[in-house]
């Protein structure tokens, strides 16, 4: 069965259903929790709360969209919530999806520049890290990246190039700094 019918299914109370769409969507929601919230504490709770309040929201799921991009909006959407409600303790988080994507492809990185890069990842707004979790880590094209974010395909494209610039720029004014 496909998502969108276990969708109609779950939301006529049929509970066999809902938890299928649970155990085959869990795991994403909690990487996505990890990935934007970079703590898995943080991420268990958010990932727990998105799963409790998906009973009621599974409703506004309209089918216009595969199950699993409306999923990572309502994913984004709790996350940014979670952030704004604790902006201070957030702000430790940045743990991200570049890095581990670094180590994934094999490419030699020391200590020193995982930890420049969390830095330097941790200078960019909410907005471009999700489009970066997204877009790098989820492999989402940038169409259906700008269907989760609520932007358009152009929208997300210009975010990544941003990302680019603002990491060139943040490295080479830590060149200049080094005598």
């Amino acid at each position: 069965m496909d998502d969108s019918q276990l969708v109609r299914l779950a939301c006529t109370g049929d509970r066999g259903a809902f938890s299928v769409l649970l155990e085959r969507h869990y795991a994403r929601i909690f990487r996505m929790a990890v990935r934007l919230l970079g703590d898995v504490d943080d991420a268990e709770e958010l990932a727990q709360d998105v799963c409790v309040a998906l009973v009621a929201k599974l409703p506004s799921y309209r089918g216009e969209s595969r199950f699993t991009t409306w999923l990572y909006r309502v994913v984004v959407n709790a996350a940014h919530d979670a952030v704004r409600r604790n902006h201070a303790r957030c702000r430790k988080q940045r743990d991200y999806v570049e890095v581990r994507a670094i180590e994934r492809d094999g490419q030699a990185v020391t200590a020193e520049e995982l930890v420049w890069l969390r830095w330097a990842l941790d200078q960019l707004s909410d907005e471009l890290r999700a489009t970066v979790v997204l877009v790098i880590d989820e492999g989402l094209p940038h169409a259906e990246a700008g269907e989760v974010l609520g932007v358009s395909e152009s929208t997300v494209s210009w975010r990544m190039y941003e990302v680019r610039r603002r990491l060139r720029a943040l490295a080479a004014d830590d060149e200049e700094m080094v005598p």
